[in-house]
C-alpha cells in the first residue's frame, strides 16, 4: 500500500503516534487509508448538505475494509459571485482545488480517494487532480436540487434559477409585478442541490458517469433522494474495488472515455464550459484535445434533448 511509507515500520512510529492523536486506533492505521475529499461547506446551495454525503460514503469504506480519512477544499456560488468582483475568484478556483487535493493526498500519502463535488469548478477541479495524482478514484457528486411547478401561472413550467433572472428584467420592463418576482425568488431553488438545468455542475456530474469515473445516477438522482445516500454508500464501497484491483484514475479517464464525454455532451446539450473544462482534464491526464474533435463529433452526434436553460 502506498499508505505503508507513513505507517510500517519502527522507523514511522512519529507518524502513527501523529494519527492516533486524531483518532485513529492499531486497527485502523493497518487498513488502506482512503481520502474523502469533501467540499462541504454553509454557502453554495449545492454543497450544503454534502456531510451527510460524506458520512455515507465513509460508511462505504468503513464496511468495505478501509479507513476514510476526511479532508476539504473550497467551492465559490457562480450564482452569488457572478454581477460583482466575486466572478473573478470563480475560474480560478478550479486549479486552487486541484492543487490542494494534490497537496493533501501526496503530504498524507493517501491509498485511494473518494471525490465529492457538486458545483461548477469544483467538478472539474477535482477530475484535474485524480488525472494528475493518478490514485485508485471515485466521485459521487451531491446531485441536483429539484423543480417546482409554477403552479399560480402555469402548472407545466417548472422554475429553475434562469426564471429568477428572467423576472428581474420583467420587473425593470414591468412585464412582471414585484408580486411575481417575490413567488419566482421564493420558489425558484427549492432544495439543495446543484442548480436545475444543464448547467456547468450537472454537466459535468453528468459527464463523470460518462468518463467512467462515477457510478450510474451521479448526474441525475435528486440531491434530497434517499437514493443519492444509497449511492454514496456504493461509491464508498466501490473504491475499496478499484483498489483492491489496482485501477487508478488514468486506467479510467482515457482517451476513447473522453470522445465518449464529447459526444453525449452534444447529445444532452450541456453547458458549452464543458469544452473549457475537458481540455484541462485533458491536459493533466495526458489526452490529445483537438478542438477540431469537438466540431467532428457534433457533426455525427444529435442533440437528443432540451434541456434548461437550452429549451423546455
Amino acid at each position: 500500500m502506498l499508505s505503508d511509507k507513513i505507517k510500517v515500520g519502527d522507523v514511522h512510529s512519529p507518524k502513527r503516534a501523529l494519527m492516533k492523536a486524531a483518532g485513529y486506533t492499531d486497527a485502523q492505521i493497518k487498513k488502506p487509508l482512503i481520502g474523502v475529499v469533501n467540499s462541504f461547506n454553509e454557502i453554495v446551495p449545492g454543497h450544503v448538505h454534502l456531510n451527510a454525503i460524506s458520512r455515507a460514503v465513509k460508511d462505504g469504506i468503513l464496511a468495505s475494509g478501509g479507513t476514510p480519512m476526511e479532508f476539504n477544499t473550497i467551492a465559490v456560488c457562480d450564482g452569488i459571485a457572478m454581477g460583482h468582483e466575486g466572478m473573478k475568484y470563480s475560474l480560478c478556483t478550479r486549479e486552487l482545488i486541484a492543487d490542494c487535493i494534490e497537496c493533501m493526498a501526496l503530504a498524507h500519502a493517501f491509498d485511494a480517494l473518494v471525490f465529492i463535488p457538486n458545483c461548477d469548478k469544483v467538478v472539474p477541479g477535482m477530475l484535474m487532480a485524480a488525472a494528475r495524482l493518478n490514485l485508485p478514484s471515485i466521485f459521487i457528486s451531491g446531485g441536483p436540487m429539484l423543480s417546482l411547478p409554477y403552479y399560480d401561472k402555469d402548472p407545466n413550467k417548472y422554475l429553475d434559477l434562469n426564471n429568477v433572472f428572467e423576472a428581474v428584467g420583467g420587473v425593470m420592463t414591468q412585464a412582471v409585478t414585484q408580486d411575481e418576482l417575490n413567488y419566482i425568488e421564493n420558489n425558484a431553488c427549492p432544495t439543495c442541490g446543484s442548480c436545475s438545468g444543464m448547467f456547468t455542475a450537472n454537466s459535468m456530474n453528468c459527464l463523470c458517469e460518462v468518463l467512467g469515473i462515477a457510478l450510474p445516477g451521479n448526474g441525475t438522482v435528486p440531491a434530497v433522494y434517499s437514493k443519492r445516500i444509497h449511492l454514496a454508500k456504493s461509491a464508498g464501497e466501490q473504491i475499496m474495488y478499484l483498489l483492491e484491483n489496482n485501477i487508478r484514475a488514468k486506467d479510467i479517464l482515457t482517451q476513447d472515455a473522453l470522445y465518449n464525454a464529447l459526444a453525449v455532451d452534444m447529445a444532452l446539450g450541456c453547458s458549452t464550459n464543458s469544452a473549457l473544462h475537458l481540455a484541462a482534464i485533458a491536459y493533466e491526464a495526458g489526452l490529445e484535445f483537438d478542438l477540431q474533435k469537438i466540431n467532428q463529433i457534433s457533426s455525427m452526434t444529435p442533440n437528443l434533448c432540451k434541456l434548461a436553460p437550452a429549451g423546455a
